[in-house]
């Protein structure tokens, strides 16, 4: 198998770590071998974070460089399109239209670009949702994570009933039920 790589961005308090720290999981539980790396911004201050999944027969390093993403799975949609230079050609951009405003924005300093998921779509194989009103939907707005996670398993070669264990053995169990709705929608089951 060749090694895949996966780029999960997003914004401080979306829940990327935990989404990267469930696809970790799910690939270590097929027999992979993973790499994962975490870049964060000022991600407590609503700033970017990055993370970098690898996986594979054997894999060496965990930093995914221009044009070497398999999936860039963006859970804002500014921060898509901040990634998609990492895109592979025939890669895929699974996305969240949600959009928070950058501390330039708030302050007037600059504008939110417009149409961004357009000019996404004219450049990638870009999938996007509301995966805030899914989210919302399943009963609690910060599974938008799990909603993401859910329609990009749905683009891997592994099976939806390892998806399900490893959200049981991953998530704590007071957020177990929401996050399997969450899950679901994401997948297409619900």
């Amino acid at each position: 198998m060749s090694t895949k790589n996966i780029m999960i961005v997003g914004v401080g308090g979306q829940g990327t770590l935990l989404a990267s720290r469930i696809l970790g999981n799910a690939v270590i539980s097929q027999g992979y071998d993973v790499k994962v790396s975490e870049v964060h911004g000022m991600s407590q201050r609503g700033g970017s974070v990055v993370t970098y999944v690898k996986y594979g027969e054997k894999v060496f390093s965990p930093i995914i460089g221009k044009g070497e993403a398999d999936i860039v799975l963006a859970f804002e949609t500014l921060e898509a399109y901040r990634a998609l230079p990492f895109l592979k050609t025939d890669g895929k951009l699974i996305m969240n239209v949600q959009q928070m405003d950058p501390m330039p924005v708030i302050t007037g300093a600059a504008s939110y670009p417009e149409n961004v998921v357009e000019k996404l779509a004219e450049k990638a194989d870009v999938t996007a949702l509301d995966a805030l009103s899914l989210a919302r939907e399943a009963g609690n707005i910060k599974a938008v994570n799990v909603v993401l996670i859910g329609l990009m398993a749905r683009n891997t070669d592994i099976p939806y009933e390892v998806w399900v264990d490893t959200l049981k053995n991953t998530v704590p169990p007071k957020f177990l039920d929401v996050n399997l709705k969450a899950f679901d929608m994401g997948y297409g089951k619900a």
